[in-house]
């Protein structure tokens, strides 16, 4: 499936003019249809894959916050 620009903007939440300049910094795949930009949306997935894994990695290694912000340090 291919995506406007805005469409991109929208699916990824960043702004049209960020995607914009990745798309003249060679930095994400588009094709120029004669009037428009249009972007391919599967070139995201494994980018997209790729943070959640990282996110739920960074939940499951940190340390719970302390209930109680009066904890002394044992040393």
């Amino acid at each position: 499936m291919y995506l406007s620009i805005k469409e991109t903007a929208e699916y990824l939440s960043v702004s049209e003019s960020f995607i914009e300049s990745l798309i003249q910094q060679n930095k994400i795949r588009a094709v120029f249809d004669g009037e428009k930009y249009v972007i391919y949306k599967e070139q995201f997935n494994t980018h997209l894959e790729q943070m959640e894994k990282y996110k739920k990695l960074i939940e499951e290694e940190s340390e719970p916050i302390p209930e109680d912000w009066d904890v002394k340090d044992e040393d």
